[in-house]
């Protein structure tokens, strides 16, 4: 890559995203049809806690158990809710680029300011089909956009190399890193400097990550505890790293519940336990039962009792 593209400034331009940009959780009632209204309110309380944008329909937020319809209609009120306070993103994972195009065409037309989108779901892409796939989705829009790697959940890795063959494009403002290797902040860096927007996508490696040098955090279970995650990300923005970690000690029980593979029930469980949703899921999914959702009651309650005053 030439110099040129590692020195651009893109301060000015759109999508240059920071702070904390939750994943949000799609609410559904019992039945499992869409509660909007339930969506609605969590992301009023997201807002008031400060956060910097709204991610609606990423993995937390069962965008692939959804129909078009629903999953535009999802977009379109957590938009209303917003109310253009803040930045609403959408999670583009779709099976085909047909699909996946005119989702995004018909979100531009609703207000979104960008997307996060993912590699292709079911198909287990290599790294052509990848590059190839990002460079069509990056032409549907000129909205920014969000690169989401997560190899440990969707098999597919965008490597740091594969970042710099990127770099031309230039609604790609923005990663979400989900490797689980904190390394990969530094490796980036190092090969395209600032290039990117950086974001950690899991939430028991953000405080190493933040000080390896990040622009943002796409928060997963502390959507349940929005003050002291906030409180979090501020705190280590002002290098106070001592009170950051005491807080991050007491929130990391909690933040292991997003890295395992019942992570929407198990985060939908904490936001029932701290009163700001419900536990329903979207089948193939079912609430976890048994010893399973024991354990992990155990973890919630034991970590809000121990909950720091507000």
């Amino acid at each position: 890559m030439s110099a040129s593209v590692l020195s651009t400034d893109h301060s000015s331009s759109a999508g240059r995203w920071s702070g904390v940009f939750p994943a949000v959780t799609t609410q559904f009632h019992a039945d499992q049809s869409l509660n909007l209204e339930a969506t609605a309110r969590h992301c009023e309380v997201l807002i008031e806690s400060g956060v910097s944008g709204l991610i609606m329909g990423g993995s937390l937020g069962e965008n692939q158990t959804m129909q078009p319809a629903e999953k535009r209609a999802v977009v379109q009120r957590a938009i209303e809710a917003a109310a253009g306070r803040v930045p609403v993103l959408t999670g583009v994972a779709e099976m085909n680029t047909q699909a996946a195009s005119a989702f995004m065409v018909d979100c531009q037309a609703m207000g979104v300011a960008g997307f996060m989108v993912m590699p292709p779901m079911v198909y287990k892409a290599d790294n052509r089909e990848l590059m190839h796939w990002f460079r069509t989705l990056a032409q549907v829009t000129p909205l920014p956009w969000m690169l989401y790697n997560n190899p440990v959940g969707y098999t597919a890795d965008v490597t740091p190399e594969m970042f710099v063959e990127l770099a031309d494009v230039a609604t790609l403002t923005s990663i979400k890193e989900s490797s689980t290797n904190p390394r990969r902040i530094t490796e980036i860096r190092n090969l395209v400097g600032d290039r990117y927007q950086l974001f950690t996508g899991v939430d028991d490696l953000m405080l190493e990550c933040a000080i390896l040098g990040i622009d943002g955090w796409v928060a997963g279970s502390g959507i349940a505890f929005p003050k002291e995650n906030q409180l979090l990300w501020e705190l280590t923005r002002q290098g106070r790293w001592d009170e950051a970690r005491t807080l991050y000690r007491w929130s990391q029980p909690l933040m292991k519940l997003d890295t395992h593979p019942h992570f929407v029930q198990y985060i939908k469980l904490l936001l029932q336990e701290t009163g700001l949703g419900a536990e329903w899921v979207r089948e193939p999914r079912l609430p976890i039962a048994g010893a399973e959702r024991d354990q992990v009651l155990a973890i919630i309650r034991t970590a809000l009792d121990r909950r720091p005053a507000q």
